[in-house]
């Protein structure tokens, strides 16, 4: 298992559930890329454990952000989740709101 540097356009996946995400911005947090509990990898390895689904869990085509809004990581592959970093939850960035035309 390898877990690579948080860089832009970094590749990862969960050894927990089916979640993959791609790091849109690294950030300034410290601290390692979770998911499920057990940090995220780079490698193909299989899953090594289960999450029970409790919750939404981890939606595709969605921005999940840590506190501070530096890290981000958009999801390629929906799964069970949660995302966290440093076990410190990610939650789901929002939408902009589109400015209004008359």
């Amino acid at each position: 298992m390898t877990t690579p540097p948080l860089r832009p356009g970094v590749r990862l996946r969960s050894r927990t559930c089916t979640t993959e995400v791609v790091v849109v911005r690294p950030g300034e947090a410290s601290g390692t890329l979770e998911c499920g509990g057990l940090p995220m990898t780079s490698d193909d390895a299989p899953a090594v454990a289960t999450v029970p689904a409790t919750g939404p869990g981890v939606l595709l085509g969605k921005r999940y952000t840590d506190e501070s809004r530096t890290l981000e990581v958009l999801v390629t592959k929906a799964g069970a989740g949660p995302l966290s970093l440093g076990g410190i939850a990610l939650s789901l960035k929002a939408a902009k709101p589109l400015p209004a035309s008359d």
